[in-house]
């Protein structure tokens, strides 16, 4: 199937997604599912957070790209929830997203924290300059 070429109807705006959006988003790009009550209680929680949208004659604001960064503001920042829409994979979204938060990082992020994220894909975060933590260090999660 065909990409679908982006239209010029792009909005990249600096807020989290929307609950639904963010639930379809994680879903249809391969992440984890997220129940619903924990989202609704954590967005609001987040640092940062970016969404692309496209709008026009069949879908009226459509998110397909989003992506925010956790943490304490000061000393840990995550970046979490990298989602691109596959309809719309490959035409750079993700970096523009990933450009965006380095942007936010850039200018509230003091000297010295530690940025961190959970790679599916390591070759865009390279791109940025990420490092994988092996042999120095492992990565680790539960999940509960």
């Amino acid at each position: 199937m065909p990409m679908p070429e982006l239209v010029a109807n792009l909005s990249t705006i600096e807020e989290v997604a929307p609950v639904d959006d963010f639930i379809r988003l994680r879903l249809i790009s391969g992440l984890t599912p997220r129940p619903k009550e924990a989202v609704v209680k954590g967005l609001p929680r987040s640092l940062y957070g970016v969404h692309i949208h496209l709008s026009g004659e069949s879908e009226e604001h459509k998110v397909i790209a989003m992506g925010r960064v956790v943490g304490d503001g000061a000393l840990n920042f995550e970046i979490v929830d990298i989602a691109v829409d596959p309809d719309y994979q490959g035409q750079g979204l993700g970096r523009e997203i990933m450009q965006q938060i380095m942007n936010y990082l850039d200018r509230e992020a003091p000297s010295g924290a530690y940025i961190t994220l959970m790679a599916d894909v390591p070759a865009l975060y390279k791109k940025f300059g990420f490092k994988l933590s092996r042999p120095e260090s492992e990565g680790m999660f539960i999940i509960k």
